[in-house]
C-alpha cells in the first residue's frame, strides 16, 4: 500500500473512531490525510471501500486472539485475572469507541465478523479453559459456556463504560475491578 493511501486509510478510521461512519465524509478524510478529494477518488472507490481496507489492516483491530490466553497458570483466580487484564488491556477506549463507529448499518454487513472475532476469541478460550479446569478436577461442572459469557460480560461492559464515560460513572480503576469482580465470582462458584 503506498503512502498516500494508508493516509487516507488512517484518517478515515480516527474519524469514524471520533464521528461514527455516517458523520465522516469524504471531504472530511481528504482534509485530514492532507489530500484533495479528487486523489481520494483515485485511491478507492468510496467512503466504505477505504474504511473496509481499514479494518482489515491489523492496527486498526484490538489485538485480542485466543493466543493471549495461553499463559494460564491452572489457578482459577489468577487465570480470570489474566483473561480480563488482557482483554481489557487491548480493547482500549479508541478500540471501542472504533467498532461503535463500524457498526453503522450501511457497513455492518461487511464489519460484524472481523468485530465479532474479539467476544469469539475470549469465550471460546475462556470456555475451553473452563472444561479444562473441570478435567483436571479443579472445578465443579457447570454451563461453562454461560460462565464464560458471565466473565466476558463483565469484562466488556467495564471497558465499554470506561471508554464511553471515562470516570464519571464509576471512579474504580482497572485492577481494582479485576479482582473484586473475581472474587464475587469465585464466591458465586463456591456456593
Amino acid at each position: 500500500m503506498d503512502e498516500t493511501s494508508q493516509k487516507i486509510i488512517d484518517a478515515a478510521m480516527t474519524l469514524v473512531r471520533d464521528k461514527g461512519y455516517v458523520a465522516t465524509t469524504t471531504k472530511e478524510i481528504a482534509k485530514v490525510a492532507g489530500v484533495n478529494e479528487c486523489t481520494l477518488f483515485r485511491k478507492f472507490q468510496n467512503k466504505k471501500d477505504i474504511v473496509l481496507q481499514g479494518v482489515n489492516q491489523a492496527q486498526w483491530r484490538a489485538n485480542v486472539t485466543p493466543e493471549i490466553f495461553e499463559n494460564v497458570k491452572w489457578d482459577l483466580q489468577a487465570d480470570i485475572e489474566m483473561f480480563m487484564r488482557a482483554y481489557m488491556d487491548r480493547m482500549t477506549p479508541d478500540f471501542v469507541n472504533l467498532s461503535i463507529g463500524l457498526r453503522a448499518p450501511q457497513l455492518y454487513e461487511e464489519t460484524s465478523s472481523l468485530i465479532m472475532k474479539v467476544p469469539q476469541a475470549f469465550l471460546s478460550s475462556f470456555t475451553e479453559y473452563l472444561v479444562k479446569m473441570y478435567e483436571k478436577g479443579k472445578i465443579h461442572k457447570a454451563d461453562f459456556a454461560a460462565l464464560a459469557m458471565t466473565i466476558f460480560s463483565s469484562t466488556f461492559g467495564y471497558t465499554f463504560l470506561k471508554a464511553s464515560f471515562g470516570d464519571e460513572l464509576s471512579k474504580l480503576e482497572k485492577d481494582e475491578y479485576i479482582k473484586s469482580s473475581v472474587q464475587m465470582f469465585l464466591k458465586g462458584l463456591e456456593r
